[in-house]
């Protein structure tokens, strides 16, 4: 048996050494790239200046840009009155701002928790969520994603989306040069060097910046139960719904999220892209029998 004191300890522990390796990959990119340019501070300056404003939309208007992209509508407090209570009590007992409360039109059973800190948060559900769940079972889940606020994955993961966004443009940039012949950085008896690790590092880090977001994210997966849990006081509701969700991915009529996509799939309460749990290592989330095994052991 594990408490979710334990198991809160762990995942975070976890979470942050994962983003400081992001962040040494991050670094290690740019300062290569730069090296490779034949470029001192003011290349630098000027990499760190469209970072910076590639990441201030991002933080702005990520989470509006998600919204629209998963075809999320308001939901109607009187027609959703019971959703509302739900989420305005987990709200209060974990001493956030009630988040936005969307309602996406779709059969698959999934929500999602976005926005760019506590008092700008939305939570989504899809009304195949609304259908199948009890009132517990939707109370885990909404606990959940109330986790991902209360702990403020909402921006981890949208950092996380971020900064690979930047390698992988960075790495696409980096073999374009490289074809194309438009490294500065040749010059001098260790260019040539210089520039075969650039490549290196422009074919391989897209790789390891995605296996990082990945890993991220499922660690952060693992926290949000373990924090839901602790929130109702009850691992084993949200076991059921996980439970429930299982069996409906299993049926051979079941659909992905219609408007879910590779870069979305990582904020949803579970995998909402079909067949992506075969490789865990490229999978969005943990294992849904082992995120149950966790929960039905918690006390």
């Amino acid at each position: 048996m594990t408490s979710f004191f334990d198991e809160i300890a762990r995942n975070k522990l976890r979470s942050i050494i994962l983003m400081a390796l992001f962040f040494g990959l991050f670094s290690l990119v740019i300062y290569v790239v730069v090296l490779a340019l034949g470029g001192g501070p003011i290349a630098i300056g000027i990499c760190v200046i469209l970072i910076a404003a590639y990441a201030a939309f991002s933080y702005f208007a990520g989470s509006k840009m998600i919204l629209k992209i998963s075809r999320a509508e308001k939901a109607d407090e009187k027609q959703y009155h019971y959703l509302y209570d739900i989420v305005e009590g987990l709200a209060l007992a974990s001493q956030i701002p009630m988040p936005e409360v969307y309602i996406i039109n779709d059969g698959n059973p999934n929500a999602f928790a976005t926005g760019r800190n506590k008092k700008h948060a939305s939570i989504a559900v899809t009304t195949g969520l609304l259908a199948i769940m009890n009132k517990k079972e939707l109370q885990g889940v909404i606990a959940h994603e109330m986790s991902h606020i209360a702990d403020n994955d909402i921006l981890y993961l949208m950092i996380a989306v971020v900064f690979a966004g930047v390698i992988g443009l960075v790495a696409a940039m980096v073999r374009m040069m490289f074809f194309f012949g438009g490294f500065g950085g040749g010059r001098g008896n260790n260019g040539g060097i210089i520039v075969i690790i650039a490549l290196v590092v422009g074919l391989l880090a897209p790789l390891f910046a995605m296996l990082l977001r990945l890993a991220i994210s499922r660690r952060r997966e693992y926290m949000a139960d373990a924090n839901g849990s602790r929130l109702i006081r009850d691992p084993h509701s949200l076991a059921s719904a996980l439970i429930k969700i299982r069996d409906y991915s299993k049926n051979p009529l079941a659909k992905p999220v219609m408007h879910a996509n590779d870069i979305t799939a990582s904020i949803y309460f579970s995998n909402p892209l079909k067949g992506s749990d075969i490789m865990n290592l490229f999978s969005t989330h943990p294992p849904i029998q082992d995120r149950i095994d966790k929960l039905e052991k918690m006390y």
